[in-house]
């Protein structure tokens, strides 16, 4: 058996203004590269590596740890700002001048903010199970077990299970298979998890009333590809309904059958959705 794309790939470092940025990069050489901003207490190595492997298939992708996440150095960035400008500095240092960029729960609104803060630099969007951050207009607010779940020092299976995919059959399963073909880099000996501190700092990030970018949305004027699962437990797919109707260029995609963690669960659609609007 080949290995994958995303498997071989090596961890690189690269030194930036702010922080040494820990990365890795693989696909084709050639085109607009694709930047991935993850979820919550998330580092390079929850990317699911058959989801990469599809969006490898025709695109140069290319994974990171924001300043003070894992493997990069740094404080972790305490507002939304700073996490897009940590985005930005990453790519510029790259010596990128065009990128797409694709954003999961928290990373959906951190390429939100990187494109209105860098309009120059972003040439398509997609964001995923994600929100415009705080102040939604009529969204759910998720149950407060949501919260004491996320937050556990360590989560196990049945953590990710309940906060990304569905109770029942064949979800149930897939987010399992998912879970799996994670350990590769996850459970390896150079894995570094998200510390304690950086998961307080995302925390302040969510809460604060200034992660919000309901009020800027219209003036993303590039095209946007919004998607999540029906039934996401940690953000509403309202907001994503919701991010349709204020966009100027956005298409929506939603499953029915899925939660937040829909693009693990459904791979090769999505991907399919993905390369599809990057094209």
């Amino acid at each position: 058996m080949t290995e994958s794309l995303s498997a071989q790939a090596e961890t690189r470092f690269l030194d930036g203004p702010s922080a040494r940025y820990a990365y890795r990069r693989f696909g084709p050489d050639a085109g607009v590269p694709l930047v991935l901003a993850l979820r919550f207490r998330g580092t390079m190595d929850h990317w699911d590596p058959d989801f990469l492997d599809a969006l490898a298939v025709e695109r140069d992708v290319i994974i990171f740890d924001n300043i003070g996440h894992a493997k990069t150095t740094g404080a972790a960035p305490t507002t939304i700002k700073a996490l897009a400008g940590g985005l930005a500095e990453f790519v510029d240092t790259l010596g990128l001048t065009e990128v797409d960029l694709l954003g999961w729960s928290l990373g959906g609104i951190v390429v939100q903010a990187a494109t209105l803060h860098r309009p120059d630099l972003v040439r398509r969007l997609v964001v995923a199970g994600s929100s415009p951050g705080g102040g939604v207009p009529g969204m759910p607010q998720p149950d407060p077990k949501i919260w004491q779940v996320a937050t556990k020092p360590v989560n196990d299976d049945d953590d990710f299970l309940y906060l990304f995919f569905p109770d029942d059959d064949p979800g149930h399963e897939l987010g399992l298979e998912s879970l799996r073909r994670l350990e590769n880099r996850a459970l390896s000996e150079d894995h570094i998890p998200v510390s304690l501190e950086t998961m307080k700092a995302q925390l302040a990030v969510i809460a604060s009333t200034g992660s919000s970018v309901w009020d800027s949305l219209a003036d993303i004027a590039i095209p946007v590809l919004v998607a999540n699962g029906a039934h996401d437990r940690m953000i509403d797919a309202y907001g994503t309904f919701a991010m349709a109707g204020r966009l100027t260029n956005a298409k929506a995609i939603l499953y029915s059958d899925a939660g937040h963690g829909f693009l693990f669960q459904h791979i090769d659609d999505f991907a399919g959705e993905v390369l599809a609007f990057l094209a």
